[in-house]
């Protein structure tokens, strides 16, 4: 059982114990650390270096002398050379298990904390889950037009017809992405195309670096027709994205069924890709937050209202903030439009230095929920743990490292870390997504 070869001498075999946030097993050799690209833990390999650095080495395996239990061979004929997917040769289970511990392990190593109650994961569909994804798109020489994700670690992108984590009605527009860019004025101009399959229409939103012909809008109007999705065009920024026929603009919305919620977004907003998962998601973090009436909610990093809308349906009065206007238009028409707009207030607010008992209403909301991006929320924390003192945080993060550094702050500051666990958004990677509870000390 062997990995891609490579011309460099083997140089040498590792034990691996555990698996590092990018999916590598972990392993030390003469005391140095070893990150092994397609090797699990418990197995013994032999390795290639492909990096060589002063604290720590970085491998690609060789051979496997001793195979994991829970190593299983991966559907996808481009995996391991595509940066798309890391743990597909993982078992399923084994992933979340591993994830599961990654969390537990950034807490207690990086936060200093515990939760009390380990909750269940989230889980959902393994495959055809990923209703959103940013394709990249090169004309080679030699090869045409390259349709996909990027390479692992480089930027060139992998040459695919297929891809099993992509949603029913996106998988099959790869090949005919290619084909289409293909026939264009200047395939060279054109980079990348952002999809999206909704409950609504399916959306290709297709970046260009210079301005399209007639015949190449000609072309995008057939395609639109021929597959069945709506085609808009991007000249620069994500706010330039528009239809190719301005009479028939896309209809993109997913739904809340508990809450009896839609919402509407537009191709370029920040959704979560996994409508199944993102729904238990809501549901869990309603149930830890328990809004009700005469609650006042602080939601950060509010995006279109994916939390805020259903606790204003259990009754909370919620102040929404997010750093980008579009998305917190958008939060505002997906209110009225479910009739909560007398429940709900939203705002632009940089949140990496605004002062957050500023904001109207902020400083009177007894239960704060944030979600915030990799970054995590430092700034907003400490003033949460400082001057606004909030009884209830839920905190829902992608990232478990500064999950576990801002929940140092709030330890330190009397917080309790109530309950913890993780979601299963992005099946095949390492990518680990996140809900901790926190309860500030007395405040029950």
């Amino acid at each position: 059982m062997t990995a891609k070869a490579s011309s460099q001498e083997i140089a040498g075999e590792v034990r691996i114990d555990d698996l590092d946030h990018d999916g590598r097993g972990v392993g030390r050799v003469e005391d140095k650390v070893v990150f092994v690209d397609g090797a699990l833990p418990g197995e013994r390999v032999t390795f290639r270096y492909t990096k060589r650095g002063r604290h720590y080495d970085q491998a690609r395996v060789a051979e496997i002398l001793e195979a994991s239990p829970d190593r299983g061979d991966p559907p996808c004929p481009v995996f391991g050379l595509c940066g798309g997917c890391s743990l597909q040769h993982l078992d399923p289970e084994a992933q979340v298990a591993a994830k599961d511990r990654m969390l537990a392990d950034n807490l207690e190593r990086t936060g200093g904390v515990s939760p009390e109650r380990r909750l269940d994961p989230l889980d959902g569909p393994h495959w055809a889950y990923r209703a959103k994804a940013r394709l990249s798109i090169r004309s080679v020489r030699n090869k045409g037009v390259l349709v996909g994700f990027r390479e692992r670690a480089s930027s060139y992108v992998t040459q695919m017809d297929a891809c099993p984590v992509l949603a029913p009605r996106l998988e099959p527009l790869i090949p005919a992405l290619k084909e289409l860019v293909a026939s264009l004025s200047r395939p060279d101009r054109v980079p990348q195309a952002e999809v999206a399959d909704t409950e609504g229409d399916a959306v290709v939103v297709l970046r260009h670096l210079t301005e399209l012909t007639d015949s190449d809008r000609q072309l995008l109007l057939d395609f639109q027709r021929q597959q069945g999705v709506v085609v808009e065009t991007q000249s620069k920024g994500p706010e330039t994205a528009m239809p190719i026929d301005p009479e028939r603009p896309a209809d993109l919305r997913y739904s809340l069924p508990e809450f009896g919620l839609t919402l509407r977004f537009g191709s370029t907003d920040f959704i979560q890709v996994n409508a199944e998962v993102n729904r238990q998601l809501v549901s869990r973090a309603l149930a830890l937050l328990e809004p009700g009436e005469g609650d006042r909610l602080l939601d950060l990093f509010c995006g279109i209202g994916n939390f805020s809308l259903p606790a204003a349906v259990r009754g909370a009065q919620v102040v929404g903030l997010e750093g980008e206007e579009a998305l917190v238009a958008r939060a505002a028409d997906n209110a009225a439009a479910n009739g909560l707009q007398e429940r709900t207030r939203f705002a632009t607010a940089d949140l990496t230095e605004t002062r957050l008992a500023d904001i109207p209403g902020a400083a009177e909301c007894n239960k704060v929920l944030l979600d915030p991006p990799r970054s995590g929320a430092v700034e907003a924390v400490k003033q949460l743990a400082g001057e606004l003192r909030p009884r209830r945080v839920v905190y829902v993060s992608c990232n478990p490292a500064t999950l576990a550094r801002d929940a140092a702050i709030l330890a330190q500051a009397g917080y309790r870390l109530k309950e913890a666990g993780i979601a299963n958004m992005f099946p095949h990677t390492a990518h680990v997504e996140s809900m901790a509870r926190f309860e500030l000390e007395g405040g029950e």
